[in-house]
């Protein structure tokens, strides 16, 4: 376990290798480029979570699939992350609580998590998103796809997980219903667009 920090950046990320990430976007481009572009992604959300933690002390971690422990430790040597973790298996849903709670295990307080496919992601995402849960339970990000780009709590909610038909346009509606039911009122930052399909690419190019 890492020193205590209250507020910890989760980013949930794949290991940039053809075939092994971006499956829906390799399907048009490639499963080459589309591990290129997973890659340049990922050293972007890391090099915005790194200056975050360095100007306020928020600590980042890299929570990596498809990597056993020895390879995910290289990983983060080449990405200059101090701090990498596996996700762990299961569902998508299963692999986020478990973030939640380990960081919450290590007494974090203001958790935020994101993904590594977010060409538009700026420090004043984060900040903003951080600064959120000073005062409210939950903080989500809208995805233009009818997801979420970023979601953060004070605490896990398990039952946030559960019931959630991931990678679908029903992601957004279905959590806020579920934060609803637990009676949490989150706040909501600007909408964004991940990278994730061939035609999301049109405004990068």
């Amino acid at each position: 376990m890492s020193a205590t920090c209250s507020r910890q950046l989760i980013v949930m990320a794949r290991w940039p290798a053809p075939g092994r990430c971006k499956r829906r976007l390799a399907s048009s481009l490639g499963a080459a480029a589309a591990a290129r572009i997973q890659a340049r992604l990922t050293g972007h959300t890391l090099a915005v979570g790194r200056q975050l933690g360095i100007e306020l002390g928020i600590e980042m971690v890299l929570a990596v699939e498809g990597l056993a422990p020895r390879a995910a430790r290289r990983l983060g040597d080449q990405l200059g992350v101090g701090r990498i973790v596996l996700q762990g298996g299961g569902g998508l849903g299963a692999r986020m609580q478990r973030q939640f709670q380990r960081a919450a295990n290590e007494r974090a307080r203001r958790v935020v998590l994101i993904g590594s496919d977010l060409p538009q992601l700026e420090r004043a995402d984060l900040v903003s998103a951080f600064a959120a849960l000073d005062h409210q339970e939950a903080v989500l990000g809208p995805a233009c796809d009818g997801g979420y780009w970023l979601i953060g709590l004070r605490r896990p909610e398990p039952a946030l997980m559960e019931g959630i038909a991931w990678g679908s346009e029903q992601v957004l509606e279905q959590t806020l219903a579920a934060l609803a039911r637990l009676g949490l009122k989150p706040a909501l930052l600007p909408w964004r667009r991940d990278l994730d399909r061939g035609e999301d690419l049109g405004p990068w190019r």
